[in-house]
C-alpha cells in the first residue's frame, strides 16, 4: 500500500509542477497544500488568541476591581452587558464561557495540531503532501466556519452561552436558565458540531499520512518524537471526539425538541417544568470523556515539538527514545480511563472515585518519564539559547510545577476541598495553557524559516519569553494559595463574603501580572508579522538540524522536494556522534563502514 502511494504521490508532484499556475484564490485561500494549510491555522489561531485573552483581561479587571466602572467596558460589551461601564455578572459568566471556549478549542487545538500537524507531517516522513489534500482543505474551513459563528454567537440579543466552556446541563439545557441560555447557547452547539467535525477529518488525515507515506527508509522507529505525537493525538482525537459530538447533539435535542437526555424534575420559580428520567451527571461523563483526553491532545504535540527543539539546541541525543514513545502510548491509552477524576463531588459513587484516582496518579508515571528525559537530554548539553529553546525549557518548567498540583486534585478525598476553587484553574492553566502555549511559542521559533523563508529577530524573541515567563507564574502562583483559602472560581465577585476580604489584593496583583503579560505579547505579534516580510532570509537549514523538513529548498514549492525524495537512513537525533566532521549527521546520511548502529 505505501508503495503504491509513494508513487501516486510522487507522479502528483510533478504533474503539478507542469501543467497550471496557481491563482491567488487556489494558492492562498483554498489551498490544498499543507503547508499553506498550516499557516492559515496558525494566523487563524493567532487572531482567536487574541480574542481569548482579552476576554480574560476584561474578566480579570472585574474581579480584581468589582462594581467600578471602566470605560473599556462599556467600549467593547455595549451598554446592555456594562451599563454605565460596570460589567454584569451575566457579562461575566458569558466572557468566561467563550474563553475557555475558544482557548481550548480554537486556540490550542487548532495551533498546535493544525498547524505543526500539518506543516511538519509531511515534510518529516518524506511525503509529497497529506494523504488528502482535498479533506485537509475542507477541515480547515470547517474550522474557519466554526470559529466564525462562535463568534456571533457573542452578538444575539440573549447574549452569549454563558454555562462555562463545560456548559453543564440544565443550565445550558433550558433556554430560560439564564439571558445566556438562548440563541448564544444553541450557536456555541452547532459551532462545537462543525469543529468537531473539523478535527476528526484532520485526524484521519494525519493518521493515513503517517502510516501510508512515510518514504523508503522512514521506520516508526526512525521518525522523530514530534511525529510520533502528532500521530497519536490524531488518534486520541478520533477516538474521544465523537463522544463531545453525540453529547452536543443530545443537548440540541433537549433544547430544542422537548426531549429529557439530561434533565430530571427540575423547578423554576415554582412551575414543574415536564422533564423526567434524564440525567445531567451523564452528560458530565460523556463531556468529560471528550475532555480529559482534550488537555492530552493539547498537550502532546507540545510535548513533540519540544522534544525536538531540546535535542536540536542540545547538540546531543535525544535521552530515551523508545521510552518516550512508550510513555506516549500509555498517556494516550491512560487519558481515556480518568475522566471521572473532574466528577468526584458529582454524588459518584466512592468506590468509582478511588478507581479514577489509581489511573489519574497512574497517569502521572509517563509524564514523569518525559519530564525526566527531557532534563537527561539537556544535561550536559552544548545549549544554543535561542528563542524556542527557551520556550522549551520553560514548558519543562511549568508541566513539572503544573503537574505536582495534579497529584492532589487527582486524589478524591484531597480533591474535596480544593474541588472548584482558584487552585483546579491554576492546575491546568499551567499544565496545559501555559504549557501548550509554551510548546506552541517554541515551534513558531523554530520552523518560522520553514514556514515563511525568514528568521524572527532573536533579541524580541527574549524579550518575549523572560516578560512572558515572568507574568504566568506571576498570574498562576498566587491562584494556588487563593484557592487553598477556599475562593470559588466563577464568581465575578467576592464582595459579598467578608471572610475572602484579605484576598482582594492578592487579586489585583495577579490581574496586574495578566495586564502586563498580555501587553508583551504586542512583542510576538510584530516580531511575527514584521520578520514573515522583512526578516533576515533564512538558510536552508538554520538551526543544523536532522530531520527531513530542512533538506527542502527555502522556497515552497507543492511536492516539498525537487526530484527525488530523499530516503532515510538513520534516526533523527544523531547530533555530536563521534567520527563525524559536523556535530550533526541528517537523516538522509548513509552509514559509514565500522559506524554502530545503536538503534536498530
Amino acid at each position: 500500500m505505501s508503495a503504491v502511494g509513494h508513487d501516486l504521490s510522487h507522479d502528483h508532484g510533478h504533474d503539478h509542477e507542469h501543467h497550471h499556475k496557481d491563482t491567488f484564490i487556489t494558492k492562498y485561500i483554498f489551498s490544498i497544500d499543507h503547508k499553506m494549510i498550516a499557516k492559515q491555522y496558525l494566523i487563524t489561531g493567532l487572531l482567536m488568541g487574541i480574542i481569548g485573552v482579552g476576554m480574560s483581561l476584561l474578566f480579570r479587571m472585574q474581579i480584581a476591581w468589582p462594581e467600578e466602572s471602566f470605560g473599556i467596558f462599556k467600549f467593547f460589551l455595549g451598554e446592555k452587558m456594562a451599563p454605565g461601564g460596570v460589567m454584569k455578572n451575566d457579562a461575566y459568566l458569558a466572557l468566561v464561557t467563550i474563553h475557555g471556549t475558544i482557548m481550548v478549542f480554537f486556540v490550542l487545538t487548532a495551533g498546535l495540531s493544525g498547524t505543526f500537524s500539518n506543516l511538519l507531517i509531511p515534510l518529516q516522513i518524506g511525503a509529497r503532501d497529506m494523504a488528502s489534500g482535498f479533506m485537509n482543505m475542507i477541515s480547515y474551513w470547517l474550522f474557519f466556519i466554526s470559529t466564525i459563528i462562535m463568534l456571533c454567537s457573542l452578538f444575539v440579543e440573549s447574549g452569549p452561552a454563558s454555562a462555562g466552556w463545560t456548559i453543564y446541563p440544565p443550565l445550558s439545557a433550558l433556554p430560560q436558565a439564564i439571558p445566556g441560555s438562548g440563541t448564544g447557547m444553541t450557536l456555541w452547539l452547532i459551532s462545537m458540531a462543525i469543529f468537531i467535525a473539523s478535527s476528526l477529518m484532520g485526524s484521519l488525515n494525519y493518521v493515513v499520512t503517517v502510516i501510508n507515506l512515510r518514504t523508503k527508509g522512514m521506520s516508526m522507529t526512525r521518525l522523530p518524537l514530534t511525529i510520533w505525537t502528532f500521530f497519536v493525538t490524531a488518534i486520541i482525537g478520533i477516538v474521544s471526539f465523537p463522544v463531545l459530538l453525540s453529547a452536543a447533539l443530545l443537548l440540541i435535542f433537549d433544547r430544542s425538541f422537548g426531549t429529557s437526555f439530561f434533565m430530571s424534575d427540575i423547578y423554576i420559580a415554582g412551575e414543574v417544568l415536564h422533564y423526567q428520567g434524564g440525567s445531567p451527571v451523564l452528560f458530565e461523563h460523556l463531556f468529560w470523556f471528550l475532555g480529559h483526553p482534550e488537555v492530552y491532545i493539547v498537550i502532546l504535540p507540545a510535548m513533540g515539538i519540544v522534544s525536538e527543539i531540546l535535542t536540536t539546541n542540545s547538540r546531543k541525543p535525544i535521552f530515551g527514545y523508545r521510552a518516550m514513545i512508550a510513555s506516549v502510548l500509555a498517556i494516550a491509552f491512560l487519558s481515556t480511563i480518568v475522566w471521572g477524576h473532574h466528577m468526584f463531588i458529582s454524588g459518584m459513587n466512592p468506590f468509582l472515585g478511588s478507581v479514577f484516582t489509581f489511573t489519574t496518579l497512574l497517569i502521572a508515571i509517563p509524564s514523569a518519564v518525559k519530564a525526566f528525559n527531557w532534563i537527561t537530554t539537556l544535561w550536559k548539553g552544548n545549549l544554543q539559547m535561542n528563542p524556542g529553546m527557551l520556550f522549551s525549557i520553560g514548558m519543562v518548567s511549568t508541566f513539572i510545577t503544573g503537574g505536582l498540583t495534579g497529584i492532589i486534585l487527582g486524589d478524591s478525598t484531597l480533591d474535596i476541598n480544593v474541588h472548584d476553587t482558584y487552585f483546579v484553574i491554576a492546575h491546568f492553566h499551567l499544565v496545559m495553557g501555559i504549557s501548550a502555549l509554551y510548546g506552541f511559542f517554541a515551534g513558531v521559533y523554530h520552523w518560522f524559516p520553514k514556514m515563511f523563508g525568514r528568521m524572527m529577530d532573536k533579541n524580541l524573541g527574549y524579550i518575549h519569553f523572560w516578560v512572558t515567563a515572568v507574568c504566568a507564574y506571576g498570574v498562576f502562583f498566587p491562584m494556588h494559595f487563593i484557592g487553598m483559602a477556599g475562593l470559588p472560581r466563577r464568581y465575578y465577585t467576592n464582595t459579598a463574603f467578608p471572610l475572602f476580604d484579605d484576598l482582594a489584593d492578592v487579586n489585583v496583583l495577579i490581574t496586574v501580572f495578566a495586564l502586563v503579560g498580555a501587553a508583551f505579547q504586542v512583542v510576538f505579534f510584530w516580531n511575527f508579522f514584521y520578520s514573515i516580510f522583512y526578516g533576515k532570509k533564512a538558510t536552508q537549514n538554520p538551526w543544523r538540524s536532522n530531520t527531513l523538513e530542512w533538506t527542502t529548498p527555502v522556497e515552497h514549492m507543492h511536492g516539498n522536494w525537487p526530484g527525488e525524495i530523499p530516503h532515510v537512513h538513520r534516526w533523527a537525533y544523531d547530533y555530536s556522534k563521534p567520527g563525524h566532521d559536523e556535530d550533526f549527521v541528517p537523516q538522509i546520511v548513509p552509514y559509514k563502514d565500522g559506524e554502530e548502529q545503536l538503534h536498530h
